[in-house]
């Protein structure tokens, strides 16, 4: 699919309020579209990055969300890093080394909100193809737990979807839970999980279903037998296929439901 590298702007810190947000920096996003041919107006879909950066298997993802008619927009979210705003990991153990103890602990609750309301401002804004469309987001692993908190503090979005997020149940560095959220969610939420997974555990899920329940907000969560973290991504040791196509399947119908 076309595709194009995008710097969103980001705002100007509140020095006073000590939240780790971007001082007037910029965001680089992988924006992926349909062609032409499929009009001028479209619903938009973000994409939110494993801990890996928006690396080649997000990248993907992004075009095959472009490839069913949205524009797809992938925000790098380890931008406030000096020395590399937009790493792209692969998935050795030097990878896997660098996102956990790098760049993972350096994401805030607070910046991450500030992350994905400039990337809806930009689809509403902006980009002209999606200016008054709906816009849904859907993250994986890292992104999961962005989703989820995205969902509850990010006004503009019309549907949410979580692969395997971990660590939704536990605060970011500046204290922000996601789960302590739930209450504000006024989107609907899919959830797509593996039962072999560590990060979240069946019992975290059961635990988040538990909580929107509660809240009487509406979700579709699926857990697959046999897949663990990572299911989703063909890069990965953990891929699984039945259970990946199986949740695409499921993604693509609740975005054309709440988005189309």
């Amino acid at each position: 699919m076309p595709s194009f590298w995008e710097n969103i702007r980001m705002p100007d810190t509140d020095r006073e309020s000590g939240a780790n947000i971007a001082e007037g920096g910029d965001m680089s996003s992988y924006v992926s579209f349909p062609a032409p041919s499929a009009g001028t107006s479209l619903p938009a879909i973000i994409v939110v990055q494993e801990a890996f950066g928006v690396n080649r298997h997000i990248q993907r993802v992004a075009d095959g969300f472009a490839a069913q008619g949205y524009v797809a927009v992938a925000p790098a979210l380890f931008h406030r890093n000096e020395r590399n705003p937009n790493p792209s990991l692969g998935y050795t153990p030097e990878d896997f080394d660098a996102a956990i103890n790098t760049y993972m602990p350096e994401l805030t609750g607070a910046g991450i909100i500030e992350d994905i309301n400039a990337t809806v401002d930009y689809l509403q804004r902006t980009y002209p193809r999606t200016r008054g469309q709906k816009i849904g987001i859907v993250g994986y692993c890292m992104g999961g737990r962005v989703v989820y908190l995205a969902a509850s503090a990010c006004s503009g979005l019309s549907a949410g979807v979580v692969y395997y997020g971990g660590a939704i149940l536990a605060p970011y560095s500046d204290g922000i839970t996601p789960i302590d959220g739930t209450g504000n969610i006024s989107i609907p939420i899919m959830g797509n999980f593996g039962d072999t997974d560590g990060n979240p555990t069946p019992d975290d899920v059961a635990q988040i279903a538990a909580a929107l329940t509660a809240a009487g907000k509406a979700h579709d969560f699926k857990s697959y037998p046999d897949a663990g973290h990572g299911f989703n991504c063909d890069d990965r040791d953990s891929y699984n296929q039945a259970a990946a196509e199986d949740a695409q399947a499921r993604t693509l119908a609740f975005f054309a439901e709440h988005l189309q």
